[in-house]
This record gives structure tokens, C-alpha cells and sequence, in this order.
């Protein structure tokens, strides 16, 4: 009896004191929220090292299985971890594409400047904010989905944890802040709860009708970036879907800054978008 009236003051005042130790662990052991999630998982999809250059293959097929192949070269630089960004595509095939050039000056919180150079016309033409949304080179991306949509431009919820083809995800749906800046109502996406990587998107039109569907049907540790090196985006309205490999993928080249500029739009160097 003795020893147990000698140990209960510690132990009442350990039980005091548990309240504060517990809020007091760290906030890497807290799941994160849904704006972390989509700002984490915004980084593993568009930012993954300090640049990327990358062959890239499309194919836009029709519901009735008729295809069309688009080839090309994708350069991409950041500027600022998470902000601003620059985008270089030149077209290879096929040959009413060839030497077609598209670029896009990527900031955060403001519209995107993006360019497109028609050799035919030998004409460079602004693509206004307003077509971010439009159908990007007849596919089922839109300008808006080659280099993302800032997370701060939506409100986001978690609504679930669901195991997807084996993987454990967290379901997020993300609602716009500005119904007139998105062409969709609300988006759901499956985030992978370890690698960030986004395996799965479905928007839905303001109807709460299925639109896009977005999968991550190959991902590749390159350079220890995880990175989906087959993808596809299918209208699941129309049938018509657009298959999209990623090869010869390299990041942290040194890209020089000047290469993202107009001239280079009119003329890229063969060097860096064979």
C-alpha cells in the first residue's frame, strides 16, 4: 500500500499532463487536408524536377475506333518551386501539325500567357484565357490540362478513402470558385495516399452529369520522380478518347530559360526538340 500511495502523484499528474503531450505531436502525423492533398499531388504531376524534356506520343481515337496520331516534343522549365512555369511543345507529326509550335508562360494566381505558331499562316496567335478550356490540338485535353490548373482556384473536400486497382487513395472533390472560370461543375480525384500520384479524375458538367474521365495507366519511377508515362483522357459523352505515351522522359537537363520565348516559337532549336 505504501508504493502505490508513493506512485499515485506521478500518475495523476502524468494523466494531466497526456491532454498536452498528445496536441503537442508533430503535424507530419496528421493526415494531411484536402488542399495539401491537391497541392501535393499538383507538384508530383507538374512540377517533378526542376525541368523535363519528353517525346511524346497521342492518339485521338473515335468512338467507332478511327485513329489519328500526333507527335511531338514537350520542354518544360520551373522558375519557382510550385509557381511559375514555362511550356515549349513543338509538333513533329503529322504533317498538317508539323513544325507547329505551342508554348505556355505558366504564374500562380493570375491567367496563363500561351502561344501557338501556325506555320501555314507563318502566324503566332495569342490564345486568350477565355480558350484555356478548348479542346487542346483536336484531343480531349483541354490548353488548361497540359499544364494545370492552379489548386487555389478551387474549393476542395475529402470525401472518402477507397482502394482503387489495389492502391490505397483519398477521393477529393474539387468544386470551382468561379463557375465561369471552368468548363465543369465539380471534379473528383484519386490521390494516391503515399506517392501523391493522381490515378484518377472524373469531371462532372454542371449538369452532375460524367464528362472526362482522366486515368494514369502507366507510372514510372524516372530519375526517382513517379510519372505516368501512359495516361488517357476519354469524353465520356462523345466516346471519343485521347491515348498519350511519355517517352525518352528526362528531368533536371538545364534548360535555358531564353529557349521558352517567342522567337524560338517561329524557329526551336533542332538540338533540343528532335
Amino acid at each position: 500500500m505504501t508504493g502505490l500511495r508513493a506512485t499515485a502523484p506521478l500518475i495523476l499528474a502524468f494523466a494531466s499532463l497526456l491532454p498536452l503531450l498528445l496536441a503537442a505531436r508533430p503535424a507530419a502525423a496528421q493526415a494531411p487536408g484536402a488542399e495539401e492533398l491537391m497541392r501535393r499531388a499538383h507538384l508530383v504531376q507538374f512540377y517533378a524536377g526542376d525541368d523535363l524534356r519528353a517525346k511524346v506520343s497521342m492518339r485521338l481515337i473515335s468512338r467507332d475506333g478511327q485513329e489519328r496520331i500526333r507527335e511531338l516534343t514537350m520542354l518544360r522549365k520551373d522558375l519557382a518551386e510550385g509557381g511559375e512555369q514555362r511550356y515549349f511543345i513543338a509538333f513533329h507529326k503529322p504533317a498538317d501539325v508539323r513544325d507547329m509550335t505551342f508554348m505556355v508562360w505558366k504564374y500562380p494566381r493570375r491567367d496563363d500567357d500561351r502561344w501557338l505558331f501556325i506555320p501555314a499562316l507563318k502566324l503566332v496567335k495569342r490564345i486568350a484565357a477565355s480558350d484555356k478550356r478548348s479542346s487542346f490540338v483536336g484531343s480531349d485535353f483541354s490548353y488548361e490540362d497540359i499544364s494545370g490548373r492552379e489548386v487555389e482556384e478551387d474549393t476542395h473536400t475529402v470525401l472518402r478513402e477507397e482502394r482503387l486497382d489495389g492502391r490505397e487513395t483519398v477521393v477529393v472533390k474539387s468544386v470551382p470558385r468561379d463557375e465561369k472560370g471552368a468548363d465543369f461543375g465539380y471534379k473528383l480525384s484519386w490521390i494516391d495516399r503515399t506517392s501523391f500520384v493522381v490515378w484518377k479524375e472524373e469531371y462532372y458538367d454542371k449538369r452532375d452529369d460524367l464528362s472526362r474521365e482522366f486515368t494514369a495507366d502507366e507510372v514510372k519511377a524516372v530519375q526517382g520522380f513517379p510519372t505516368a508515362v501512359k495516361r488517357t483522357m476519354r469524353n465520356v459523352q462523345t466516346g471519343h478518347r485521347t491515348e498519350v505515351a511519355f517517352e525518352e522522359v528526362k528531368y533536371n537537363l538545364g534548360l535555358a530559360q531564353d529557349l521558352f520565348s517567342e522567337r524560338y516559337l517561329r524557329n526551336p532549336p533542332r538540338d533540343v526538340v528532335r
